[in-house]
Order: C-alpha cells, then sequence, then structure tokens
C-alpha cells in the first residue's frame, strides 16, 4: 500500500511546523500560535490471574488523555486571556458567566506545504487549567514574550472529513 494514496509520487511526511488551531466554531485561527503540545492518550492495564494458570493475564483499563499546551508570542490577542478568564470568573460564582464558556471543542489542523489541511483533530470539551500571561522577563535576554494555556479535555478523535489534499 502507497503512503500517499493521493499523491503517489508524495515521499516525505508532513512537517510539524504548519499547523492552524481554531476555537469552537470559529472559522478563524487563534493568532500567533507557536507550539502545540503532542496529543497523547494512554490505557490502563488491569493484570488478572486465573487459578491454575501460571500466567498473568492483562485487560484493558480506563483511557486517560493528557493535558495539552499551547504557546503564542504575546499580543493583543485576546483569545487565551478570554476564556482563561471564563473559568476564574464562573469559580467566584459571577451570575454573569455560564458554564457553556468554559468548555469548547478546539480543533487543530496540520497543513502541508501549500497550506492545505492534511489532517484535523478535535479535543472535546476542553478548558484551561493554566494561564501564563507574562514570561519571566529579563532587561538582559533577548527573547520572545510567550503567553501558555493548558487545557484540560475529554478526549479528541482523528476527523476523517480532511482526507489527503491533492498537490500539484
Amino acid at each position: 500500500m502507497p503512503t500517499f494514496t493521493v499523491n503517489v509520487n508524495r515521499f516525505d511526511p508532513y512537517k510539524n511546523y504548519r499547523f492552524l488551531v481554531f476555537f469552537g466554531q470559529s472559522t478563524t485561527p487563534v493568532a500567533a500560535v507557536s507550539k502545540i503540545g503532542g496529543l497523547k492518550r494512554s490505557s490502563d492495564v488491569i493484570e488478572y490471574k486465573e487459578g491454575g494458570n501460571a500466567l498473568t493475564r492483562k485487560g484493558l483499563g480506563r483511557t486517560k488523555y493528557e493535558a495539552i499546551m499551547l504557546e503564542r508570542g504575546l499580543t493583543h490577542d485576546k483569545d487565551f486571556a478570554d476564556w482563561a478568564n471564563a473559568a476564574q470568573v464562573l469559580d467566584q460564582g459571577s451570575p454573569s458567566t455560564s458554564p457553556k464558556s468554559l468548555r469548547r471543542e478546539v480543533r487543530i489542523q496540520l497543513l502541508n506545504e501549500a497550506g492545505q489541511p492534511a489532517f484535523q483533530y478535535m479535543v472535546h470539551r476542553a478548558w484551561v487549567s493554566e494561564y501564563q500571561a507574562l514570561p519571566d522577563l529579563d532587561a538582559g535576554g533577548n527573547a520572545i514574550a510567550l503567553e501558555h494555556i493548558k487545557l484540560e479535555h475529554e478526549g479528541w478523535e482523528w476527523d476523517p472529513s480532511i482526507g489527503e489534499p491533492a498537490e500539484v
């Protein structure tokens, strides 16, 4: 079976530096995201022994999804701060905040060299558990100011509606 079914003359895998992130149903990508922690899940292993058998059997336990870190250069775009603040306001019992504003669907698209979506993953019911508004500041430094959010979520899945794009 070919590695690429549509672009049979392509031999190189996709690069990890071309991607977009979308919050909720927005069609506008979140600005300036420079790094996303990998999508990772693991399943517990349940070991048990049967009487009269010297083997230890192994069964599938619960699946856990690791939190996802997003990092971006500090700009005037308030997507990270607004979402992180929604959790804080809800925690303080503000009647103007709905729990619906806390959890969102997140889409992560991996793009090919032409900027076409090649893969899309859906992250379900994500919410901000950690927010860093400013990095350590250093007058003698020479670095980009970054902000971070840590997303807890209830799982992710590959979206089959995004297939291999035809490349010229």
